[in-house]
């Protein structure tokens, strides 16, 4: 049975939102659109029931008309009229940098391998957490088997060369996999797993080249922009539980609303 067969027998209850019903075949299309969640049905669902929250939200405030589709750009209309998010200041800025300097540096180089226990919708998510888990505990023991146990158990192709990934800069990977690799000065094995969408990664730094630390002024606006698209995050998360929180919602708990329309 797939993933998407188990999702629908636990998925298979009617989904409504005061008392407007989304059917299944709406929610099958939507899990489409979350083919990396865990529960693609259920990700759907959530996701449904937000777009349906704010739909008559904008209907109330007359933003659309009541039976028409809520499009994106109703979506930011509703929004600038319900939020206020107030922007970063100077001083905002400056105490993040202060804080995470390591992230505002450029040209730095590590060299890095890795033992990819890949996710996938063959094996449960836990059973593959806990053969990372063990080899992890394995390689830490004997650091010298990374190589070894890379080209026997690695889902990567870099298998083929003990796990080896080369040099790599800032960029060169997913967020996840970069904030552990450079975010911090370790060398050798990493004592724990590094979770990335694409699974669980043992990880080795092999090697580092310093590079320089970018000064503030040349960094302020990416600051800002990071800082206010997370207070407007956290603004759209509290703003959904609302709305959820004076709806009545049957198929679905939103409880602190974190679906990808609030992303």
């Amino acid at each position: 049975m797939s993933t998407l067969e188990q999702s629908e027998q636990r998925n298979d209850g009617a989904l409504t939102v005061n008392g407007i019903a989304i059917d299944t075949a709406s929610i099958s299309e939507e899990a489409e659109h979350h083919p990396d969640a865990a529960d693609p049905l259920a990700a759907a669902r959530e996701a449904l029931a937000i777009r349906e929250l704010l739909r008559q939200r904008a209907v109330e405030l007359q933003l659309v008309h009541d039976g028409d589709p809520l499009d994106d750009a109703s979506v930011d209309r509703l929004l600038a009229q319900e939020l206020t998010v107030p922007n970063a200041t100077r001083a905002d800025c400056e105490r993040y940098y202060e804080r995470h300097l390591a992230r505002f540096r450029r040209n730095d180089i590590v060299f890095a391998s890795h033992i990819l226990f890949a996710v996938t919708g063959r094996a449960p998510l836990a059973l593959i957490r806990r053969e990372a888990e063990t080899t992890l505990a394995r390689v830490l023991a004997a650091p010298e088997t990374f190589e070894s146990t890379a080209r026997e158990v690695s889902n990567c192709p870099s298998s083929g060369v003990g796990g080896s990934l080369g040099q790599l800069l800032r960029g060169d990977s997913v967020p996840e996999f970069e904030h552990a690799i450079f975010d911090t000065q370790d060398i050798g094995v990493l004592p724990g797993l590094v979770n990335t969408r694409f699974g669980f990664h043992i990880v080795r730094i092999d090697h580092r080249v310093e590079g320089e630390q970018m000064p503030f002024d040349a960094v302020e606006a990416d600051i800002a922009r990071f800082l206010g698209e997370r207070v407007m995050h956290k603004a759209m998360q509290q703003y959904v539980t609302v709305l959820a929180s004076r709806a009545r919602i049957d198929g679905v708990e939103l409880g602190e609303a974190n679906g990808p329309l609030v992303q």
